[in-house]
């Protein structure tokens, strides 16, 4: 099984990852989603998101923005990242399956910590 999280906001991919309101995790198998589960945002702390998602097992996380600090530790973590997304975020899932989503390099440098 793959799990695959996109930071959401009203079904839709989040401009930035750390302030979603939830997560929406796909599990999917042979390339098709077999199971969605909806996970509110438990809060936004520096290093705490990545790895709550990939203690999860999470293996790919798509946002459509996301500093540079998440972007190391998903990276640590052995999770693959997807920035640069947007619209619905059922349809970003999708997308990533059939290999039209891949990593752009958009990382987040304004923070307000």
């Amino acid at each position: 099984m793959f799990k695959i999280a996109v930071a959401s906001d009203n079904n839709k991919v989040s401009e930035h990852f750390g302030h979603c309101v939830e997560f929406i995790i796909f599990d999917a198998e042979d390339g098709k989603i077999t199971k969605v589960e909806n996970v509110p945002n438990p809060g936004h702390k520096p290093g705490f998101l990545p790895n709550f998602l990939a203690d999860m097992g999470v293996n790919v996380i798509i946002s459509g923005g996301m500093g540079q600090g998440a972007v190391t530790i998903f990276n640590e973590r052995n999770i693959e990242v997807i920035v640069g997304a947007s619209g619905d975020s059922s349809a970003a899932a999708e997308k990533y399956l059939k290999g039209e989503l891949e990593y752009t390099g958009s990382v987040c440098h304004e923070h307000n910590h």
